[in-house]
């Protein structure tokens, strides 16, 4: 469809799409997208549009706020919005956007890894692969072509994995997530030692009140629940796939002796690590 709004060029065309209750309970999925060229002057205030928001500006010059943020968006750069929360953006020179409002399952979990590694203005070194994945999903309807979910939810994936997976040369926003990738990978590797949290924040090269807050609010989790949930859950899986004996299986995840072990796992999983390793016996001879 071409677009009718005020200060849009006649020529840009959207595409309105009702995803699928399969898209709906599984995949990302685009609501609408668009090729527009907004005129000089134009501009958009919205209390609350339930979905999120990426634009790849392709020429000229964009004002944006956000969630008590302000930006001028720049050609090559992409901009991603709750647009959930109140939103704006202008143009008061006019420019050429691409666009797609989308949601799903796991975009709230992107929305807000890639806000927390890069912010909502994304400048990446080569925006080249990210943008020709948004312009394939506009592709897909404007060909007219078989629509398949699955296919624009990779899309949608692959452009929010590639803002993830991007360090900027400045570091401001990404310091955090990979001091916690770090701290992570270090957890993997030693679990089994005696690991402290004064050991973890050397790691990380910060104080132990700054690294616990910064980890958490990274991960979700304080620096000893992610090495607990990492011993208790090699453990299971030594429990249900070895035959190594209990006590062995406690000194090889990390804990300090097998009582501590089978106090830690009792009250985690309401069982004994034996009556574990015994109900998976259990399930499988039925």
């Amino acid at each position: 469809m071409n677009s009718c709004e005020t200060n849009v060029s006649p020529s840009s065309r959207y595409f309105i799409y009702s995803p699928s209750r399969a898209a709906l309970e599984t995949f990302l999925y685009p609501l609408q997208c668009g090729l527009f060229t907004y005129l000089p002057g134009y501009s958009l205030t919205r209390d609350s549009f339930d979905s999120f928001l990426l634009m790849y500006l392709i020429k000229g010059t964009m004002e944006a706020e956000w969630e008590g943020e302000r930006a001028v968006v720049q050609a090559g750069q992409f901009l991603l919005l709750d647009c959930y929360q109140r939103h704006s953006y202008t143009s008061s020179s006019g420019c050429e956007c691409l666009w797609c409002h989308f949601d799903g399952v796991t975009a709230r979990g992107f929305y807000n890894g890639v806000r927390s590694r890069l912010g909502n203005l994304i400048s990446l070194t080569d925006p080249s692969q990210a943008s020709e994945k948004l312009s394939a999903i506009f592709k897909t309807f404007s060909r007219k072509g078989l629509v398949r979910e699955p296919l624009l939810s990779k899309y949608l994936t692959d452009i929010l994995t590639e803002f993830l997976l991007f360090t900027p040369q400045n570091g401001r926003f990404c310091d955090c997530a990979e001091m916690a990738e770090r701290i992570i990978t270090y957890i993997n590797e030693h679990f089994a030692e005696e690991i402290t949290t004064e050991i973890l924040a050397k790691q990380a090269g910060l104080s132990q009140f700054h690294f616990i807050r910064s980890f958490k609010k990274e991960t979700g989790f304080t620096p000893h629940e992610y090495l607990a949930n990492t011993r208790m859950a090699t453990a299971r899986y030594l429990l249900k796939n070895s035959r190594l004996p209990v006590k062995e299986i406690c000194y090889q995840t990390g804990f300090s002796g097998e009582s501590v072990f089978c106090s830690a796992f009792k009250k985690r999983h309401g069982m004994t690590p034996a009556q574990y390793r015994e109900l998976g016996e259990e399930c499988e001879k039925i």
